[in-house]
Parts: C-alpha cells; structure tokens; sequence
C-alpha cells in the first residue's frame, strides 16, 4: 500500500511541477480580462482563450467581484503575473476598496496572486487544509522539498468543515453591499481544501473545480483531493442548489443543476469499470489503455488534451480513479 501511495503522490506532484512549468511558459502579455456581469451587483472575470496551454478555454481560473457601497469582495485572485490586468478591470467595475477574497482551492491559476492583493489590504480567507498545504507544499516529483512559498498567499482567516452534512460542511456568512455571502467547504473533492461561494441573493454559487466541463475531473491527491469526496461534494451541491440557481465553475461553461446529474453518472460510471477491471488483477496501464472514457469523449470539450506532459486529461482522470480504487482495496 505505502508504494501505490507513494506512486500515486509521486504522479501527482510531476501532474503540478508541469503545470507550473506550463505556467511559466504562458505569454502574459497576450492574456486579455473579460468582464461578465451576472447579476446587479456580481461580476465574473477570465482570461482570454487560447493563450494558457493548461486552461485553453480560458487563461487561468475564473475570479468573482462583489461590488458597492461596503467595498468589493473577490473569488479567488489569478496568476500573479495578471494582477495589474485584474485590478485594472476592477476598477472599471466600482473605485471601492477590496476588502475580502476567498479562495475556492490552491491551484496556482486560483491563489498565486494571493500576495499581490494582501499586500494592498485585501484580507484573505480559505479553509484550514488549504493554508496547511501552503505552508507545507507537497514534495516535488523527485523527492526534494517544494521551495517555499511567500507567506503573503497565506489565507489570514481560516475555516473547517464544521457539521457536514452530504459532503458540505457549515457555511461562513459574510454580510456586505446588500448580499449575503456563504463560503461552504467541500469535503476533500478536487483538493482537500476546496469551498464553494454562494451568494444568496444573486443567486449564484461559484462552484471552483471539483466540477468542469472542460476536460474530465481532476483528483488532485497531492493536495488532498478524493474520488468520494467529488461524488459526495456533488450530491451536497445538487441537493443545496435550486433548478434555477446559476453555477460557476472555474472552468468551462456556466451551467445550472441539471448538468451535474450527468457529470455525476459519467463519474460513477467510469469508476465502476475501473473497479471491475482492478478485480479482474489489471495493472493501471491496462485500464488507462482501455479508453474508458470513450462512451463520452464526444461530450467532454478538452477531454483529449494534454493535462500534464504525459497524459491526456480522459488519461489522467482514470488513472486518479485507479489509484484511488487501488488503494481502497489493499
């Protein structure tokens, strides 16, 4: 069990340092901020498409912008290397000062601006997981010690899960420009520090990445993300969400509920295949080469393109299932 382990952190690790190596290779200066209006009050940001090899549909995670009287409070804070783009057009949207910016998780296109906009004031909160894995990052693909990150990305204010109920735990409320907004924890889905935003009265929930529909889940193990924690974060969401409450995701399109009944199955799906190809003694391999996804790839935007140096996003995502399975049964 503890080599699988180590194999599968070891997978994981190298799936982040090429992500951090695609970040690095990403022309900034190409990355335009498209500013969408979702409600009176609730705007949502994100790059340009086809300049961020990692996120093709568009550059790096989205960011949300409470604006009004009470000041803004932001959804997570983009690559580092936009924040000048970013705050440019915030202002576009109100002259207030930033007050607040959760994190939804600790991918680097979601928190490496975190420094940037703490050291004007913004005050930053996230979950508990999330700040630990900061302060201790996962160790690099070859064993060695990840470098430290600047102490300035680390959330200030943090939060548990505290009652779970279906995946959820208890929402943080925050009161401000007439909204009232709920940071809600995740169980351990995409990473182990994941939190999705609702804000009540727009109603609107930005849902971060244990849901996308481009390209197939990422199980992030490195960093504490769970096979059974998606499942279980799914289910809570769809039981939380009304039909007609719009759900951001980090990533793809803006959807309502209904769409994440077939994400769900296609999930479940994929996992029982996999466990009933580890019973029949498969290595991990054999069940990637399967091509288990097929039934879906026609529907999955992004489901075929490189996620990492070695494998496809579809590849990527049934090699998580396998481990994670894999793991369960020793």
């Amino acid at each position: 069990m503890k080599a699988i382990l180590q194999l599968s952190l070891t997978a994981f690790a190298a799936a982040a340092l090429s992500v951090t190596a695609w970040a690095q290779g990403i022309e900034y200066n190409k990355i335009e901020i498209i500013t969408s209006q979702i409600s009176p009050n609730l705007y949502i940001l994100s790059g340009s498409a086809g300049v961020d090899p990692g996120h093709q549909d568009a550059a790096g995670g989205r960011i949300g912008v409470l604006a009004g009287p009470d000041g803004i409070f932001m959804v997570d804070a983009q690559y580092a290397q936009l924040t000048d783009k970013i705050l440019a057009a915030i202002k576009k949207i109100s002259s207030g000062p930033i007050r607040f910016m959760a994190n939804t998780h600790i991918h680097g296109d979601h928190t490496a601006g975190n420094a940037n906009f703490a050291k004007m004031g913004v005050t930053i909160l996230a979950r508990e997981e999330l700040r630990e894995r900061m302060v201790h990052p996962a160790p690099l693909a070859n064993g060695n010690p990840a470098p430290p990150r600047d102490p300035a990305n680390f959330p200030v204010i943090t939060y548990g899960m505290g009652a779970a109920v279906s995946g959820l735990g208890t929402p943080v409320k925050i009161h401000m420009n007439g909204e009232t907004v709920h940071l809600i924890p995740v169980y351990a889905a995409h990473t182990g520090g994941d939190t999705m935003i609702r804000f009540e009265n727009a109603n609107v929930i930005m849902i971060g990445d244990f849901y996308r529909d481009f390209g197939y889940p990422f199980i992030d193990i490195a960093n504490g993300g769970s096979l059974n924690g998606m499942l279980e974060g799914l289910d809570g969401l769809m039981k939380f969400a009304a039909p007609d409450t719009t759900l951001i995701p980090g990533h793809g399109e803006i959807i309502k509920r209904a769409a994440l009944v077939p994400y769900r199955d296609m999930i479940v799906a994929v996992r029982d295949k996999v466990k009933q190809m580890i019973a029949q003694g498969r290595t991990q391999q054999e069940v990637v080469a399967a091509k288990l996804t097929a039934p879906y790839d026609a529907k999955v935007p992004g489901g075929n393109l490189p996620a990492g140096a070695t494998q496809t996003s579809a590849e990527r995502f049934v090699a998580e299932v396998y481990q994670e399975l894999k793991r369960v049964t020793k």
